[in-house]
Order: C-alpha cells, then structure tokens, then sequence
C-alpha cells in the first residue's frame, strides 16, 4: 500500500510540473547552420522553457537572445556570447561572409544587443565577446550555485543486487 501511495504521489508531482519549470542550459555551443539554430529555438520558444547561459554560446548559437523571450533567459557569471558575421563556404572551401543572412541575424537580436554590437564595428568576420557586467547588465542572473556549473558529478557505485532486493522489500511494507 505504500509502494502505491508513493508512486501515486510522485506521479502526481511529476504531472504537476508545467514546462514553465523546465530548463535548458547552454554552457558550450560553438554555433553552426543559422536555419538549424532558427528551428531549434522556436521549438524551444513555444514549449515555455527557460535558458540559462552558463558557458559559451557563439555565432548562430545567439539567435536564442531574439528567439526567446527576455524574461525567459538568465546567465551566470560563466556566461559569454561570441558575434560575427554569417559565411558561407566559397571556392576551395573558404568562408566568404554573406552580407544578407549578417543582416538576418543582426536583425534578430534585441536592441541593447545590437547597440553593444555597433558600438564595436557591427558584425564581421572576427569574433567580439559579451561577457561579465555588461551581459549581466542585459540579462537576469540565474540563481544557481557558482560552483555548480564546474563540478564533476558525483560518481557512486551502482547498488548491489542485494541492496536493490532489500530496498524493494522495504518498500513493499
């Protein structure tokens, strides 16, 4: 009867959590197709979760500051975004930047954002970082433990065959 009450009452739990309570951290994501990230984060943006950047998030990993809403991302003291223009692949396989889809992107971003952008030379093909008091200026801090981000994991051993069995007994009372 207790086994039941308990798994009742965590089923309950679970079921009472709204997506609002759920999160997505960004702490190393280099960035990539501009249409990949665009997809990603409206998904993203219709599910009600929260961002949290705690590491880097460069080039088309940024478009979360305009696909999200403002209120709905946070930063820690690890956090930095990296801007450049957009580029394709030339002849040879060289980036040539793409003057057009630099425009879209720019475009997505909220307006401190590209204000702190122009105030650097606009984007180009080498990277400016936002980081430290003038991203926590822009953004909420999140409410997590500095160090947590940093940590390695615990690492327990796995319980014996044993323990499990005496565990489910114990439970069954």
């Amino acid at each position: 009867m207790k086994l039941l009450t308990a798994l009742l009452a965590a089923g309950l739990l679970i079921a009472g959590m709204g997506a609002s309570h759920a999160v997505v951290r960004i702490a190393d994501d280099r960035g990539g197709r501009i249409g990949t990230y665009v997809d990603r984060y409206q998904d993203l943006r219709q599910s009600g979760e929260t961002v949290i950047i705690d590491g880097l998030c460069a080039s088309a990993c940024t478009i979360v500051l305009g696909a999200i809403p403002r209120d709905r991302i946070c930063v820690t003291s690890h956090a930095t975004l990296g801007f450049h223009a957009a580029w394709d692949f030339g002849t040879n396989g060289r980036a040539i930047t793409n003057p057009e889809a630099t425009q879209m992107l720019y475009a997505m971003y909220p307006s401190q954002v590209r204000r702190w952008i122009s105030q650097r030379g606009g984007l180009t093909p080498h990277m400016i970082f936002l980081r430290g008091k003038q991203l926590q200026a822009m953004y909420k801090p999140c409410y997590l433990d500095a160090q947590a981000s940093t940590r390695q994991p615990l690492r327990r051993p796995l319980p014996s065959a044993e323990q499990l069995e005496s565990a489910r007994g114990q439970l069954a009372h």
